[in-house]
Formats: structure tokens, C-alpha cells, sequence
């Protein structure tokens, strides 16, 4: 007769329960900070001079800052990649940047035991037979896509359907988006995230497109080792490089100022090299990778950088002025030029084209194009370079939509986006 393993059972039913607490935790707080919200903007609403009404938001936003970290913190995984998706200068209050920036790279890496259990079973032999060196200690450590718990895809899951039904309150109630298509589409994509084999092929096909369509690679692709690629398993060729975002602290290292003529060419070069490689993977390919945030990419020697009806958008407008308005639109989600004086975008204050032209219908599959460019712009702006990834695609946009029939020559890339996106 067997006995009972009581560690066992009580560790199954800790991951049944797993789910659930989560899911408590997120609701818990994130109701916090949106009532937070609503109570303040009554409270704000009765003061009527302008700069104590700047004021009252900065104290608000700084509060809430505080609150969105340590969710992000203390629930990681997913919510590592939200604070991500937050951290951006472009995008969110300069308080919730300041404070969830610090998160983007702290990921907690998994410890070496889990590490060297995994790879040795999914390689079928030794990390010393396999490795002539292997430092334990990590270069980074993924938020999502690293040696987890059993249980872990449930949890992340789990996470995606809390944050896709707050995404519909907010959409029925405070913000005129299709909120929970974009939602829907990052469930598919953390999904993917979880099999390293679909994420070598993917890597194999942008390297090899890139080379093909150009003399010399505007990126560099990291190659992958066939032979040690499994769905829990990626090995890939080291590239040496520095964080984008650390470029001018590496400059002043060097004796180069970091705001003076040289820097600002590198750093114009830099992103020619970038948007130039989504602008074909975008507009030429339709094949891309949509996650070019600061910790994905390096700069190395030679400033290489390294690892609407149509489209199904249905907007409705809110104002007169239509098509100026709709350009506006199209310019905040689908450019990365900051207007000028600016920049933080907010793109759902009370005078900005979203508000004006309510989108009821954002497709699923331009979530990874939206997202792309949203973290283009966090980039540029974090290097201090008010950059149009527009003006950069102009060429291979009018390529592509006259290969497609949809326009002829000579019409201008405002006219082009209106088209596509909105016609």
C-alpha cells in the first residue's frame, strides 16, 4: 500500500488556486487606480486655475506610478511586459515612465538548477559535452519566454482574459478603441512565445529577407544553431553590442557629446537602419518581428543594429473637420513623429484625434504594426530625435499599394495612409 505524498497534493492544489488568487490581485488593484482616476477628475474638475490643475495631475500620476510598478513587480511575468508596453516616453505620463522604465530589465531570471535541468533534457546530454563554456550567470533574462513553473502558459492566460475584460469596460465606458482586439491579438502572441522552434523559423526567415532585399543588411539577425533548437530550447550566435538606450552615455565615454552634430547623425543613422528594416518587413514582406523594444536591440561596430475599411479599421466621426482629423489619427497610430514642442502624445486627451474619431473596429492583425511603431517612437523619442518612420516607408508604401492596383503615382503618403487605412 502506497503511502500519501502530501507535498504533492498540496502543491496541486496550490497551482488549481493559482489562477484565481491572480486573478484577485489584478482586479484588486486595478480597480484601485481607475476609481483613483475617476475621483480625481472630479476633484480637478472644481479647480479652476490652470496651472494647479497641472499640478493635481502630475501628484496624480506620480500616485498611480507608484501602484502600477508594484503590480507589474509583485505579479511579473505578463505584467512585466505591460510595464513594457508603458515604459514608453512617447506614450504614457512622464511619472509612469520614470517609474516603470526601471522594470523593463528586471525580469527575475530562473535559477541555474531549472535552467541546466531543461537544457540537458531537451538536448539529451550534459552541458559540458554540449558547451565548451556556459557562464550561469545570465546576460538578461526574458519576462516571458524563459525556463518557468509547470503551469505557467495557464497563468499568462489566465492574465490576458482579466486584462481583455477590463479592456472592454474601458472601451464601453472611458475610451472610444477597439481595446479588446488588441487584446486578442496579444493573446495570440504570448502564445507564441512559449514555442522556440516557431521563434528560430521566424528568425531564419526575417535574416534571410533582409539579406536578400539588401546589398548589406540594415540589421544584423543573430543566426540560430539548428542542432540545439527544441519548443523549450533556442541557442543563437552571440552578438556583442551596447543597449540602444545607453548610446549617449557610450558616446561621452568616448569624449563624443551626446547632443552635439556627430551624435545626432549616429543616432540619425541608427534609425534609418531600423525603420528601414520594418519598413520592409512591413510593406514588402507582411512578415516582421513586432517586439523592437529597448532590451531587443544592440548597437555594435559600424552601427549595426541587432536583435481603413480595406484593412477592416471602421471609425466613426465626431467632429467636422473629418479628414483632418483622420489624418491626425492616422499620424498618431501609424508614425513616429512626435508634433512639434511635444513630447508625450496622449493619445486619449479630451483634444486629441482619437476622441474626435471614435475607432469601433481595430483589426486583430494590425496590432503588431501599431505596436511596432509605438515602440519606434519610444526609441527615437528616448534618443532625443523627433523621427518619421513615415516619411522613411514613404517609397516602399507607394511601391507596395501600386503593385496591389489601389492608387496611381504621384499621390502624396498622407493621401496614401487615408486611403489604406480609412477609405
Amino acid at each position: 500500500m502506497h503511502g500519501f505524498d502530501f507535498k504533492e497534493i498540496q502543491e496541486k492544489i496550490s497551482d488549481s488556486f493559482r489562477p484565481w488568487q491572480r486573478s484577485f490581485q489584478f482586479w484588486v488593484r486595478a480597480t484601485n487606480i481607475y476609481t483613483g482616476y475617476k475621483v480625481f477628475q472630479l476633484r480637478v474638475s472644481l479647480v479652476k486655475d490652470a496651472k494647479k490643475q497641472e499640478e493635481m495631475w502630475e501628484r496624480q500620476h506620480e500616485q498611480a506610478a507608484d501602484k502600477i510598478y508594484f503590480m507589474c513587480s509583485d505579479l511579473g511575468g505578463f505584467f512585466l511586459k505591460i510595464a513594457q508596453l508603458l515604459a514608453k516616453p512617447d506614450m504614457a505620463p512622464a511619472a509612469w515612465v520614470k517609474k516603470l522604465v526601471t522594470l523593463c530589465d528586471q525580469a527575475p531570471a530562473t535559477p541555474f538548477d531549472a535552467i541546466q535541468l531543461v537544457l540537458e533534457k531537451e538536448l539529451g546530454k550534459s552541458i559540458g559535452e554540449i558547451f565548451e563554456t556556459f557562464d550561469e550567470k545570465p546576460l538578461g533574462s526574458a519576462s516571458i519566454a524563459q525556463v518557468q513553473h509547470p503551469g505557467i502558459e495557464r497563468l499568462m492566460m489566465t492574465d490576458i482574459r482579466n486584462l481583455q475584460l477590463f479592456a472592454l469596460y474601458m472601451q464601453r465606458t472611458d475610451i472610444k478603441f477597439d481595446l479588446h482586439s488588441i487584446t486578442k491579438e496579444m493573446e495570440k502572441q504570448i502564445g507564441y512565445e512559449f514555442d522556440f522552434k516557431r521563434e528560430a523559423n521566424a528568425m531564419e526567415r526575417i535574416r534571410c529577407f533582409l539579406y536578400e532585399n539588401n546589398k548589406k543588411s540594415p540589421v544584423l539577425v543573430p543566426r540560430v544553431l539548428r542542432d540545439m533548437v527544441t519548443k523549450r530550447v533556442l541557442v543563437m550566435e552571440y552578438i556583442n553590442g551596447i543597449p540602444i538606450l545607453s548610446i549617449g552615455d557610450e558616446m561621452a565615454k568616448r569624449g563624443i557629446n551626446p547632443h552635439g552634430k556627430i551624435a545626432e547623425a549616429a543616432k540619425h543613422n541608427i534609425l534609418n537602419s531600423l525603420s528601414r528594416a520594418y519598413g520592409q518587413m512591413i510593406l514588402k514582406s507582411g512578415f516582421f518581428h513586432a517586439d523592437p523594444h529597448p532590451g531587443n536591440i544592440l548597437i555594435c561596430k559600424g552601427q549595426e543594429a541587432s536583435h481603413i475599411l480595406e484593412m477592416g479599421l471602421h471609425t466613426v466621426a465626431k467632429c467636422e473637420n473629418e479628414q483632418q482629423e483622420l489624418l491626425r489619427l492616422a499620424q498618431t497610430l501609424f508614425d513616429t513623429k512626435m508634433p512639434t514642442g511635444q513630447t508625450v502624445l496622449q493619445p486619449f486627451s479630451d483634444d486629441s484625434s482619437i476622441k474626435k474619431i471614435a475607432v469601433e473596429t481595430f483589426p486583430e492583425e494590425l496590432f503588431s504594426v501599431l505596436r511596432t511603431v509605438v515602440l519606434l517612437r519610444g526609441l527615437s523619442v528616448g534618443m532625443g530625435v523627433n523621427y518619421s518612420c513615415a516619411e522613411q516607408w514613404r517609397a516602399m508604401a507607394e511601391e507596395a499599394l501600386l503593385a496591389s492596383g489601389r492608387v496611381t503615382r504621384g499621390k502624396w503618403l498622407y493621401r496614401i495612409v487615408l486611403t489604406t487605412l480609412f477609405a
